[in-house]
């Protein structure tokens, strides 16, 4: 009987991948069958499989006491002495453990839609009791619990991450402080402290000299550093390179932390193919067949607006696309732009409509109706929105677009925009998107449509799904990842997975647990 439940369990993980609930039913119709008292807990395995999962819920970044781990342990270290009382309480310690981990593992251990009113996150279905049932009749405890863990690539590569941080010694250094900017070729005393830095991260060999002298091995460090922290990789050695330098281990482990939070918030699965825009590294990947083919530098939103996170799928693509002036622009920009200037709308091509969509001349505007208004702006190469927009639906207004301000592109820190995303070479990723269209779109049917500079809507039937993400640090090419916090979401994220939130005053540069 044993072997055949674990093969249903076994055909049951396998099938519901695809399936959905179908396979969950058969499967219990099957232990429905099968009558067992204690419900699976009697057995030791199960208990210590569970037991040992929470007392490692760390390699997660999440907390073991949040499970009742040392309760479990007393009425596990005392299981023979125990009364039926006492081993019913423990058995239903057991399953409220079950239950609370495997939810965490599956959603995360916070709902992001109560932390951020512009996180459109969809929570994932669990059913435990169908689960633990199996995991139970079954013997395979670990084995369900291992499903339930994220299975990204980048999830699993980011615990290594945590190990390697936990595994670093104590760094007891001292903040460096200078306003000087160095050189290849730059004698310091500064330098020494700074090479100390980078062989405790592993960017400089530990068996190279500390010499105060700006070396052609600590230059090459020092772009390597760069590079992993989303900094200019030139070697100059300016105030973002020492502030980088100064951000503790510690610190970076509570960023591993809350980066593997988020993992648990987005779908097991981003489909085969897709576009993910990172906010905080500025970079779109166009993913097909699971491989990345192409990526694209992109700039996102202020802090003051910002991008919000999402998943959704590419609706259409528009050439030479019309501009509808949104309210929040609208209010903070267009309006005490016009009221300083009447000429503001007609050097930037808008104009303006009222409630029945009735043009309105610029000199009936009224500044108590402004916001009754709605402002557009023609096609043209002024256009915000450039030569192409990428729609999906949400409930942002926000979309994938070209721009105007094409000089942006080349900064490193891009977060520029007033909400939506704008793109480097918006039509090599429009081609990209109607690659399979029957009607060819290549660069020189793009190239005719925006000549005619007439708008033309493009409706895509292949599904392409839309990942705008939010991540400061990751594990690759065996380096750890680290980008700024443009937002300012890590901290408290932090404070609230360690149960130490308590305030809304926040620290912007981390916690530190004394």
């Amino acid at each position: 009987m044993k072997l055949i439940l674990i093969f249903f369990f076994s055909l049951f993980l396998y099938i519901s991948c695809a399936n959905g609930t179908k396979s969950e039913v058969v499967v219990l119709n099957k232990i429905k069958s099968a009558k067992q008292e204690t419900f699976g807990w009697d057995n030791s395995e199960n208990r210590k499989q569970l037991i040992s999962a929470i007392k490692n819920a760390d390699l997660e970044g999440l907390i073991s006491s949040d499970y009742n781990y040392n309760k479990l342990i007393i009425f596990e270290n005392a299981y023979l002495k125990l009364s039926s009382k006492e081993i019913e309480n423990y058995y239903l310690l057991l399953t409220s453990s079950f239950t609370k981990y495997v939810s965490h593992l599956t959603n995360g251990k916070l709902n992001p839609r109560e932390l951020y009113p512009d996180w459109d996150v969809k929570r994932k279905e669990v059913k435990t009791d169908s689960f633990l049932n199996i995991a139970l009749y079954s013997n395979a405890m670990k084995a369900t619990l291992d499903y339930y863990k994220p299975k990204h690539t980048v999830y699993n590569s980011l615990k290594k991450s945590l190990y390697i941080l936990k595994s670093l010694p104590k760094d007891n250094f001292k903040p460096i402080s200078t306003k000087v900017v160095f050189n290849l070729g730059d004698q310091d005393k500064i330098i020494i402290n700074i090479k100390r830095r980078l062989q405790y991260w592993n960017d400089l060999s530990k068996l190279d000299s500390l010499s105060s002298l700006y070396d052609e091995k600590m230059h090459d460090a020092i772009k390597n550093f760069q590079s992993r922290h989303g900094l200019q990789p030139d070697g100059v050695i300016g105030i973002g390179t020492i502030l980088a330098l100064n951000v503790s281990k510690e610190i970076r482990k509570q960023q591993v932390i809350v980066n593997l939070e988020r993992w648990r918030w987005f779908p097991k699965n981003f489909g085969t193919n897709y576009l993910a825009v990172n906010i905080p590294n500025y970079y779109l990947h166009a993913v097909q067949n699971i491989d990345t083919t192409r990526i694209f530098r992109v700039v996102v939103g202020t802090e003051k607006r910002k991008t919000p996170v999402l998943s959704s799928k590419i609706d259409n693509v528009v050439f030479n696309p019309t501009w509808t002036v949104p309210p929040t622009i609208m209010k903070e920009d267009l309006i005490p732009g016009v009221q300083k200037n009447k000429d503001y709308l007609t050097a930037r091509n808008i104009t303006i409509y009222n409630r029945k969509g009735k043009e309105v001349n610029l000199g009936d505007w009224r500044y108590n109706q402004a916001e009754d208004y709605k402002y557009v702006q023609k096609p043209g190469e002024d256009n915000a929105l450039g030569f192409v927009k990428i729609n999906f639906p949400n409930n942002h207004m926000v979309y994938l677009h070209d721009t105007n301000h094409r000089d942006y592109f080349v900064k490193n820190y891009r977060a520029l925009s007033s909400g939506c995303i704008r793109v480097e070479d918006p039509l090599q990723l429009a081609e990209y998107i109607l690659y399979n269209k029957p009607e060819n779109y290549n660069t020189t049917a793009i190239d005719s449509i925006i000549t005619f500079k007439k708008t033309t809507t493009i409706n895509l039937e292949e599904e392409i799904e839309v990942h705008i993400l939010y991540f400061t640090a990751w594990y690759e090419d065996n380096n750890m990842q680290f980008r700024d916090d443009i937002y300012g979401y890590d901290p408290e994220l932090y404070l609230r997975l360690s149960n130490q939130f308590r305030s809304n005053v926040v620290a912007p540069v981390g916690v530190v647990n004394k």
